[in-house]
């Protein structure tokens, strides 16, 4: 009995090859019957949007490009004029024991932390302050601080 069931799967495992023998010949004879596709078919297009299509541009909405636009490497930033580094603000905190504060900026209303290494001059809260700014480890801290008269 044991000899009957391994021929039975020995007959199942060679129909399924024969099976996909004649599905992978059918396959390729579609291939075949289909043709080759011409260099046309197989051009892909790039519209505006960066899409690919099948369709080519239209050449009136072509854009001129001067050469002398196109810049290459890193863009060359202008050095900022000194006195918009100067800031104004107010003193809205300040822990004279541990040494350090916030200024609310005049213009843009942030808070801006400030150090007692960063002031030139004595300052209490409310006082009014010029300072500059400069990124630290958790955002940006003002130097150079000083009071402001009037």
């Amino acid at each position: 009995m044991a000899r009957s069931q391994e021929t039975q799967n020995k007959k199942e495992k060679e129909s399924k090859k024969l099976k996909k023998r004649k599905e992978k010949d059918e396959k390729k004879a579609e291939r075949k019957a289909g043709g080759k596709k011409s260099f046309e078919d197989m051009i892909a297009y790039v519209d505006e949007f960066g899409n690919l299509t099948d369709t080519p541009p239209d050449p009136k909405k072509k854009k001129e490009i001067n050469l002398e636009d196109i810049q290459l490497g890193a863009k060359i930033e202008v050095a900022p004029d000194p006195e918009d580094l100067i800031r104004k603000g107010n003193v809205s905190f300040f822990n004279e024991e541990k040494g350090y504060g916030f200024i609310r900026d005049e213009k843009s209303q942030e808070s801006v932390f400030f150090h007692v290494n960063g002031l030139l001059s004595q300052v209490k809260e409310k006082d009014k302050v010029s300072f500059e700014t400069e990124k630290g480890p958790k955002g940006l801290n003002a130097i150079k601080v000083t009071l402001v008269v009037g």
